[in-house]
């Protein structure tokens, strides 16, 4: 370690000094004030001096950007060369009516997309299926076979945007979908661009998504990050997901351990299957949640990057840097917005992007105000989309690289950060890894205990949500929001048995029986998929091939 830090001793100690007098001028009025904390419970100093970073040493723990550990920044210009992507989460009924979307948001400078699906789809199930009755549409678009994933991206160059999908269960059957669509125009795989979040462990960490049991389901990862290692160098094949878990209660602490923990995993996943880390760990990707404590989440960004770096280099002995940089997406939280005065919303989502740019994420979703009531409305999402127009081109705090690095509070807090997500490391390694803590319930617990403090903090008036708990109004809100997003789903399902008829149904049943008895053994089953993408054999159809191989998780019931 550099043993040349930056502050003289002589002045630390005279700092100390005049610190200590200046805490008994106040400690009287101290007495009388609320205490003041982060959002993940850790007491927040009345004033940050060089005391609380006596230690840090500029070049081992920080670095200029594009310098190991990376602390400041994975790029030497910041967004001087490049703005981070712009890009909107999209999905809501029909391909038809999503294409829609995306072409309206292109049209007004988005620069990637992003897709959400609907629960049917995350879970594996045609639309008609008895256990999709009801989910149509509700939470993303619906997607049952390679027609509808045709007509979601008609008329978009794939092969020059990049497309980002929230999927995670059959995400490897969505991926066959989206590159035999791309196919179909001409394009080879090779040219693909884009991510799927393909993050199975946070699903049974938060969220519930899943299909399989653990093991089978990580053989699918395992699948993916292979054949795109092999065939598609421009794909990111997981996105290590921190925002379900920090939505479904996390603090910003457990959402940075949990996460990178998850990612740790992923690296040991493909090193098992023969792949060298600067081989495949630069195609993997990160996807953070920013809430509202603005420098705890400044901070958490920066550790993270920091984190990812050393454990990569010196654990996972990588020589290439680029499989040090932790590139990651954010998208402001959901979990923020309310129902009530969804103007206020706006707001929220400014400060959460705002944290996220000077955090130094590669790209952004911003929350649209009406997201607490329905799927947002086209005004709603412009203004969202503006909101980071605005920031990157009328605030001038894309002109510096890291301009909150060397405050003493920022870099006081990244330590802090970095220092309880390797204390959460130990516990769950203790527990014999990730899967064995998921078993265990070790996660679900944590993050279960700290939603609870968070809504008893909001019930007492510890913390106030301005027109929530403080600020109330009666006034009802008046703004448009979309409505019968459900319309299509006749026209949907018209599709879906036209397909079934028009297809060679001979061929969909090879496809099915070549592809069940893969799943048998150990060969990677993407080729396999692919074929039966591309004989249209549906979603449902697919995953219950699988299903029938690898079973059903069942959750675990905390208590």
């Amino acid at each position: 370690m550099d043993t040349h830090h930056l502050f003289d001793k002589g002045e630390l100690q005279e700092l100390e000094r005049q610190s200590a007098q200046q805490e008994a001028e106040v400690a009287g009025a101290a007495g009388r004030l609320p205490k003041f904390t982060t959002g993940s419970g850790s007491p927040l100093k009345r004033v940050y001096t060089p005391l609380d970073v006596r230690d840090l040493s500029y070049s081992d723990d920080l670095g200029l950007p594009n310098r190991y550990p990376f602390t400041r920044a994975i790029h030497p210009t910041g967004y001087r060369g490049r703005l981070w992507t712009m890009r909107m989460f999209s999905g809501f009924g029909t391909a038809e009516e999503t294409n829609a979307r995306f072409r309206y948001l292109l049209s007004h400078g988005e620069t990637g997309l992003s897709t959400a699906f609907d629960y049917a789809t995350l879970v594996g199930y045609d639309t008609d299926a008895v256990e999709a009755r009801g989910e149509f549409g509700k939470c993303g678009v619906a997607i049952s076979s390679l027609r509808d994933m045709e007509i979601l991206f008609d008329g978009i160059p794939q092969d020059k945007v990049t497309t980002s999908m929230t999927i995670n269960g059959p995400a490897a059957i969505i991926w066959a979908m989206y590159i035999v669509a791309a196919e179909k125009k001409g394009i080879p795989m090779a040219k693909l661009g884009g991510t799927i979040q393909n993050d199975i462990l946070k699903e049974y960490i938060s969220q519930a998504s899943y299909i399989y049991p653990p093991e089978p389901s990580l053989r699918l990862v395992a699948d993916t990050i292979e054949f795109g290692t092999r065939h598609m160098p421009l794909w990111n094949t997981v996105s290590i997901s921190g925002y379900h878990i920090r939505e479904a209660g996390a603090t910003a602490r457990q959402e940075l351990a949990f996460t990178l923990a998850d990612g740790f995993t992923y690296v040991e996943l493909g090193m098992k299957r023969g792949l060298d880390v600067d081989e495949f760990v630069p195609r993997l990707s990160f996807f953070f949640n920013c809430h509202n404590d603005f420098f705890e989440e400044v901070a958490k960004f920066r550790a993270a990057r920091r984190i990812w770096a050393r454990e990569i280099k010196e654990r996972f002995k990588a020589r290439n840097d680029r499989s040090c940089w932790l590139r990651f997406h954010t998208q402001t939280a959901g979990c923020s917005l309310t129902e009530q005065q969804p103007e206020n919303n706006i707001i929220r989502t400014t400060i959460q992007a705002l944290a996220a740019v000077l955090g130094g994420t590669q790209s952004l979703h911003t929350n649209s105000m009406d997201e607490a009531m329905a799927l947002p409305s086209e005004k709603a999402v412009r203004i969202a989309l503006r909101t980071q127009q605005i920031i990157a081109h009328e605030s001038g705090v894309t002109s510096s690289v890291d301009p909150l690095g060397g405050s003493y509070m920022v870099e006081a807090l990244t330590n802090e950060m970095e220092e309880a997500a390797r204390e959460y490391f130990r516990k769950i390694d203790s527990l014999g890894g990730v899967v064995r803590a998921i078993e265990r319930g070790f996660f679900q617990r944590e993050i279960a205990q700290s939603a609870y403090r968070y809504q008893q903090e909001i019930e007492s008036k510890e913390r106030v949500l301005v027109g929530v708990n403080e600020y109330v109004s009666d006034e009802a809100p008046d703004i448009p929001l979309l409505t019968d997003v459900a319309k299509g789903q006749q026209r949907h399902l018209d599709r879906l048995n036209q397909v079934r008829r028009e297809r060679d149904n001979r061929e969909v049943s090879r496809t099915l029986t070549e592809l069940r008895q893969a799943a048998k053994g150990d060969a990677n089953l993407m080729p396999l998929i692919l074929d039966a993408v591309r004989a249209y054999a549906t979603l449902g159809e697919m995953c219950g091939v699988l299903r029938e191989v690898f079973g059903e998780h069942t959750e675990l019931i905390i208590t």
